[in-house]
């Protein structure tokens, strides 16, 4: 299956499951979008992220939307092509994971 093919309800469930296994805090559902709120210690830890998770996203070619206010960052992840959340979303949250790990911790 091509990454950007729109996953079906059980696929979506599955994948989340393994995601939230990985994941500090859960990634939610939220009007048709993947979901997270990461609280840094600080708003350096909070743009340190964001940093390092851009290039990720460049790399994929597959960017969030975002917004940063402090030491918050709130992700929004869709595939707008697919009109939905794809394979891409979920790799996406877990490198996001795996970056913020460094900044949470």
């Amino acid at each position: 299956m091509p990454k950007d093919t729109l996953l079906e309800p059980a696929e979506l469930d599955s994948n989340l499951t393994v995601l939230n296994a990985e994941a500090l805090e859960p990634w939610t559902l939220d009007d048709g979008k993947l979901h997270r709120r990461y609280k840094f210690s600080n708003f350096s830890a909070a743009f340190a992220f964001m940093t390092q998770a851009a290039m990720v996203c460049e790399v994929m070619d597959h960017h969030p939307k975002w917004t940063n206010v402090w030491n918050m960052v709130e992700v929004d992840l869709l595939t707008h092509r697919s009109k939905g959340i794809t394979l891409l979303d979920i790799e996406m949250a877990m490198a996001m994971e795996q970056i913020a790990k460094q900044y949470l911790s």
